[in-house]
């Protein structure tokens, strides 16, 4: 199994009847290289045909260059988020989910106006100025962290390094106690890895976890309502918000609540420690790199950007045709599903001059990994900063990271991640 991307020689000779990206087989061992190769090459904007595995039975557009997956994104009236082109579903995965649950009510699946009149509410608590003031403490929860790893010598990385810092700030961030962040782990891994069912279906992990998570929910948001603090949660949950043509202007209801609830676990737990692990994995195989980090600590920036196209953590979006458009050359119709992969587009060698390079000097580096335009990551500022402090604090602390088995990645076509990662840590001795 190749842990970090491998380049093709030249984009393989694919039969393109054979692609099927609803095959989560397809994305067990990490993102397929050599298909968006082929298809960047080929066909940058390819409808992709109904298989046997593809929810619902129908065909989609898969958006593999870099240049057509930045249009696309910038344009959210002709490619929405939510839905139109007289569908009746929507949202940003390849399955439609229903409109008024899922599509129109999650932050990441909401058009304008909605969307901008939630976002703003929650920008100031992510402002730079804000981060800035919380660095100090993500700083010193990460020199914790790595101590305890160092100190045991033999880690799985992914759960016991990546996984943490996310962990501890997403809880801070939401309100949630700290000996409660266990339980986002295992509600966001359950309900994002297909590892017991696939596409279009609900594994009973999932359901099991999807309902814990949604009764703590429910019982934060009550007690937010009653007892407000800085938090997130509770500037959601007081809020009042100004009205639009299909919303009465006041405070959330208890769904749109509920499911900023959850996209802020998912979102703050699992895009975060799949860019550290996925990225510390591609140093672990460049010792020298790692060695250079260490002498030049002033590299860490252009090292965490590096690590967020590398990683590519959040593999597609999909958006939905709202018109009759034209993208890549190719003609789209209203209504269509046209799904965005940011896991190609920051790989392709039009954007990025060798693009299967781990460049820790790599400039510009303009990746995708946040997505752009109108739902470019609200989180972006908070991901950078945790990753650079934990790989700071790793570098300080530890001389090399040493795998002792095989990666186990996730069997995800919408999350490029791992689920285990054991390695050993070798503690960095000082003079």
């Amino acid at each position: 199994m190749a842990p970090t991307p491998v380049p093709p020689a030249t984009p393989p000779d694919l039969d393109p009847t054979a692609i099927d990206l609803t095959d989560l087989d397809a994305f067990a061992s990490g993102f397929p290289h050599a298909t968006f190769a082929w298809l960047r090459a080929r066909h940058s904007v390819w409808w992709h045909p109904p298989t046997p595995r593809t929810p619902g039975g129908e065909g989609f557009w898969v958006v593999s260059s870099y240049d057509a997956c930045h249009r696309a994104a910038a344009d959210a009236s002709t490619f929405s988020s939510e839905g139109g082109g007289g569908r009746d579903g929507g949202g940003t995965l390849i399955e439609d989910l229903p409109a008024g649950f899922a599509a129109g009510v999650l932050l990441n699946m909401m058009d304008d106006p909605r969307h901008q009149q939630i976002r703003k509410l929650l920008t100031p608590a992510l402002a730079p100025r804000v981060l800035a003031g919380l660095e100090a403490e993500l700083r010193e929860r990460a020199r914790r962290i790595v101590a305890d790893a160092v100190g045991r010598g033999e880690v799985d990385f992914l759960v016991d390094v990546a996984a943490e810092l996310p962990l501890q700030a997403i809880a801070r961030l939401l309100g949630v106690p700290q000996e409660d962040r266990h339980k986002l782990f295992g509600w966001a891994n359950a309900t994002l890895d297909y590892d017991d069912h696939e596409l279009g279906e609900v594994g009973a992990k999932q359901q099991e976890a999807s309902a814990e998570m949604f009764a703590y929910g429910a019982w934060l948001i009550e007690r937010r309502r009653s007892d407000p603090g800085d938090d997130l949660l509770s500037i959601v949950a007081n809020a009042e918000v100004e009205g639009d043509a299909t919303h009465p202007a006041g405070r959330l209801d208890d769904l749109e609540a509920q499911m900023f609830f959850n996209l802020l676990i998912a979102a703050g737990s699992e895009t975060t420690r799949n860019s550290i692990a996925v990225g510390v994995l591609a140093l672990t195989e460049r010792p020298a790199v790692w060695a250079e980090l260490a002498d030049d600590r002033g590299l860490l920036p252009g090292a965490t950007e590096e690590i967020l196209r590398w990683a590519s953590s959040t593999t597609y979006n999909r958006r939905t045709a709202t018109v009759d458009a034209e993208l890549g050359g190719v003609p789209v119709r209203a209504g269509d599903k046209v799904t965005l992969w940011w896991g190609s587009a920051n790989y392709d060698a039009a954007a990025f001059p060798q693009p299967y390079t781990f460049d820790v000097r790599r400039s510009p580096n303009r990746h995708l990994a946040f997505g752009h335009g109108a739902h470019f990551c609200l989180g972006a500022g908070l991901a950078r900063v945790e990753i650079r402090v934990v790989l700071d604090e790793l570098l300080e602390a530890v001389a090399a990271i040493e795998p002792t088995g095989p990666v186990e990645w996730v069997r995800s076509n919408k999350h490029t991640g791992l689920r285990h990662m054991p390695v050993r840590l070798t503690p960095r001795v000082r003079p």
